[in-house]
């Protein structure tokens, strides 16, 4: 088993339900950090030392030895079944089975699954996120999160009412207001139409130009300038 947060130093997670494919969580005391505590004064957003994921007790991929700073975007590639999805699992305290380590800070994981309440309009939802974080919500502040992503007209429609791409931009709204440095995400342009993943590469940019940082599963090449991109290498399987 390797070390990521152990249960002895695990701090308080604001929210983390697989079920709903997302998780807001608070690993920052496990990064050393100056007294500035703005993204871009962190010495290091993630680190992850000799990680591989395991699924049935079997290596995904080869070990991982990366550094993640403020400011850089990771673009995940790898063919299906490489350990992308479970890489970000992981990283997001989703997967326990993995050996070497990795440390973060602040993240908000997106997973496959967008975490909505479907009966509820995408500002319902984002003030029930505020509240599982035990925080009140913005309204201001998230009425300019829906009216950045094309949202201001639905903002009072219930979500089940919406397109899958305006679902996808709704879920998106939430990591704006998370204002956590790391977003760990995994195929965030699925049902997107081409405006969408326009803008959602700006939004990339913005984050990691104001000292964020982005760990991106994607099958679409990222359209961020600086972009690095990390190519998981599956492990080969030996025959018996």
């Amino acid at each position: 088993m390797g070390v990521g947060v152990a249960a002895s130093d695990r701090v308080e997670w604001g929210f983390t339900s697989s079920a709903y494919g997302l998780a807001v969580l608070d690993q920052s005391q496990h990064l050393h950090q100056a007294d500035d505590k703005s993204p871009r004064h962190l010495e290091s957003v993630l680190r992850m030392l000799a990680l591989s994921c395991q699924r049935d007790q079997r290596d995904l991929f080869e070990p991982l030895n990366l550094v993640v700073g403020p400011g850089e975007c990771i673009e995940l590639l790898g063919p299906n079944g490489s350990g992308k999805s479970t890489l970000l699992r992981t990283l997001a305290g989703l997967h326990s089975q993995y050996r070497g380590e990795y440390h973060s800070v602040a993240a908000v994981y997106q997973g496959h699954r967008l975490g909505l309440d479907e009966l509820l309009s995408p500002l319902e939802n984002l003030a029930w996120f505020a509240g599982l974080q035990d925080q009140r919500l913005d309204r201001d502040h998230a009425l300019a999160a829906l009216a950045r992503l094309g949202l201001l007209a639905e903002a009072h429609t219930a979500c089940y009412r919406l397109s899958a791409g305006q679902q996808r931009r709704a879920a998106i709204a939430r990591w704006l207001l998370a204002e956590h440095p790391l977003w760990l995400l995994d195929e965030p342009f699925n049902a997107l139409d081409v405006q969408s993943r326009v803008l959602l590469n700006e939004i990339l940019y913005e984050h990691c130009q104001a000292g964020g940082a982005v760990v991106c599963a994607t099958h679409l090449q990222l359209q961020v300038d600086g972009k690095v991109t990390l190519e998981l290498e599956p492990v080969a399987e030996v025959l018996v």
